[in-house]
């Protein structure tokens, strides 16, 4: 999928406001940023939704409930979802069910494989589904439990393993066995990650195995503004990575 369609993304400003009316003039601006700013990654989706195929591969990483899994699945590309927390998983396989080229995993990715902590925020006990967004294996995340009372410990494949694999016309090693899966993957199409946070880990390490020029397109979110103690390394990545890169192969600004 070179060349596939992913627009530049809008500019977004924030203002700064000195009273009331200029304070509220200024969160106007901000939600009316957001809006657009999903408009625009919906519109990168649906771009690329339209070039799928199947045979095609995609791994969407960090698929939560499924809101992008599904659209996928319905092209009829084999997919590859990964989630980690088990609330939002069992709701992702259960979307998921309808779709045999959809192979829902319950694992974390990042660039090691194992078993590691994942931080969940203190909302799990009100909001069990709804909390998982803000599930990572990362530390410093301002959202996340400071007593740790719901974090879990979960599998953690290593992507740079799954990848290498898939590029090279083999069944990963390093993700368990399933029924249904081709024994010879297609073309890697679409790789979406929002893993929160572990992507300032991932992705390099994407970029010194010589993986991200063998995918179609590769759309993450970076979550800079959530570990401020580790903002500038995030910074930093985005201008290492996205230097290397065209939008339309490597894209740093999914919503």
């Amino acid at each position: 999928m070179d060349g596939a369609f992913v627009p530049d993304a809008p500019a977004f400003t924030t203002a700064t406001g000195q009273d009331t009316n200029s304070n509220d003039l200024a969160r106007q601006r901000r939600r009316a940023a957001r809006r657009e700013r999903h408009a625009w990654a919906r519109g990168v989706l649906d771009g690329i939704l339209s070039q799928l195929r199947p045979g095609d591969v995609a791994l969407d990483c960090g698929a939560n409930v499924g809101e992008i899994s599904v659209p996928i699945a319905q092209t009829g590309a084999t997919l590859y979802s990964f989630e980690p927390d088990p609330v939002a998983f069992a709701r992702l396989a259960e979307r998921l069910a309808p779709f045999p080229n959809a192979h829902p995993i319950a694992a974390a990715v990042s660039d090691k494989v194992g078993t590691a902590t994942l931080r969940r925020t203190a909302r799990v006990p009100d909001d069990p589904l709804g909390a998982t967004v803000s599930s990572t294996l990362m530390d410093g995340n301002g959202d996340a439990d400071v007593a740790g009372g719901n974090d879990l410990d979960v599998p953690v494949i290593d992507l740079t393993d799954v990848l290498r694999d898939m590029i090279a016309g083999r069944v990963p090693r390093a993700m368990p066995p399933r029924p249904g899966i081709r024994r010879r993957p297609g073309r890697v199409a679409l790789l979406k990650m929002d893993i929160q946070g572990e992507e300032l880990n991932l992705l390099p390490a994407l970029h010194d195995a010589d993986l991200l020029t063998h995918i179609g397109c590769t759309l993450v979110e970076t979550h800079q503004r959530k570990f401020r103690d580790l903002r500038r390394d995030f910074l930093q990545m985005r201008r290492d990575i996205g230097g290397l890169y065209s939008a339309r192969k490597v894209n740093l600004d999914w919503v």
